[in-house]
């Protein structure tokens, strides 16, 4: 067993804001929410208000940008970042598509993800730390 490993976790900041939703998907936005658009731009907004049978406003609108915690969010970005790592020389896990290895100074460095979560390992700190 290899002792000394270096490990570090990250968090990818914004790695939904680089994956582009390719669906037509919309979302319905009520109340204070669907206030605020309104307020963005009442000329291009206040003719598609609807209230709801409680007086509250209700605006349905299509989503361009992945959301941060849907479905659609993790599958895209997974798809952006596993065509990403093959193009840097990992080499994706057959039976775990969630891990790539590549051969860095002789040794083995590996990356696991979760979501927009990285885990990176190398036995040197050098190459974990870039």
């Amino acid at each position: 067993m290899q002792k000394n490993i270096h490990v570090i976790v990250s968090n990818i900041p914004g790695a939904f804001l680089h994956a582009d939703l390719n669906d037509n998907l919309h979302m319905l936005l009520e109340g204070t929410a669907a206030e605020i658009i309104i307020k963005l731009d009442p000329t291009i907004y206040i003719n598609h208000i609807r209230y709801n049978t409680n007086g509250k406003p209700m605006l349905y609108v299509q989503i361009k940008k992945v959301i941060y915690g849907t479905l659609q969010a993790s599958l895209l970005f997974w798809k952006l970042l596993s065509g990403t790592l093959p193009e840097w020389g990992f080499t994706l896990n057959p039976y775990d598509k969630f891990l790539a290895n590549i051969d860095i100074e002789g040794k083995q460095c590996t990356i696991i993800c979760h979501v927009d979560d990285i885990k990176i390992s190398h036995i040197s700190k050098d190459v974990t730390q870039q």
